[in-house]
């Protein structure tokens, strides 16, 4: 079993992401250590990229900040290589495939391996055309974390059966963002997974209060929250990290209260 997969052994997680490099190297690695000292259970770091199309606005600026700032796959590494000196939780890649293809497959994991990463996922990634590189992240022992969309319900048993690590249930369709409100039927969905596969799966994509966290931490294994973390980090800037601890300990409390 993989360090994400044990992860969910521990009850609901809380899976937390930020993007690298925003506003600068330095103050990411203390936002990871400080979300990792709240509680989160993985983490997710985004690998800054100039067309990030599953990304709101929110996330879309955050990447922008970084690769201004001069953030790049050399500096993400390293900035990993830190992180995990300093702690065992899960770190997960969200990055588009362009880097990854650039960089090369096997040098890419290679370096994933090298520096701590424990998963990746790669939303522009299609799900059938995914073998082109999974082999090379299992070598590596780096999790291939596929996403399931609202509109995959036919292939949402193939899909948990293949997926490694966990299963990303997106909430909505659409990028990235708060929601005041997810209508989809997440729990037909879940209930497809289950059917098919015992892999742990995790709601993302508009979630942002501990009313929500409660709400879907009630059907899945674990919530995933990001812009709103973002946000904290936009409006904050280099003092981010205290924000962003008092943040993420609410969402991890308010899973706690259902037993995570």
């Amino acid at each position: 079993m993989s360090k994400i997969s044990e992860a969910f052994r521990k009850g609901k997680a809380f899976i937390a992401f930020v993007t690298g490099g925003d506003p600068t190297l330095e103050t990411s690695r203390d936002i990871i250590l400080a979300m990792a000292e709240a509680g989160a259970d993985i983490i997710e770091i985004g690998i800054p990229f100039s067309d990030p199309i599953a990304e709101g606005p929110v996330i879309q600026a955050a990447n922008l900040r970084a690769l201004a700032a001069g953030a790049d796959l050399a500096g993400i590494f390293e900035l990993v290589r830190q992180v995990r000196c300093k702690t065992a939780v899960p770190l997960v890649f969200l990055t588009y495939l362009n880097p990854v293809y650039k960089y090369g497959y096997d040098a890419f994991f290679a370096r994933c391996e090298q520096a701590g990463v424990d998963g990746i996922i790669i939303p522009d990634l299609p799900f059938e055309e995914k073998d082109e590189l999974a082999a090379i992240a299992d070598a590596h022992k780096v999790d291939l974390i596929s996403l399931v969309a609202p509109t995959s319900a036919e292939r949402v048993q193939k899909i948990a059966r293949e997926t490694r690590g966990f299963l990303y249930i997106v909430s909505s369709m659409g990028v990235t963002g708060v929601r005041s409100e997810i209508k989809t039927d997440l729990a037909a969905i879940l209930a497809a997974a289950r059917a098919a596969s015992d892999i742990p799966a995790a709601i993302g994509f508009g979630i942002s209060s501990p009313e929500q966290v409660r709400e879907f931490g009630r059907l899945a294994d674990g919530v995933i929250v990001g812009s709103a973390i973002v946000r904290l980090v936009e409006r904050y800037g280099e003092a981010a990290a205290d924000q962003v601890f008092d943040y993420v300990k609410q969402m991890k409390d308010a899973l706690t209260d259902l037993g995570g």
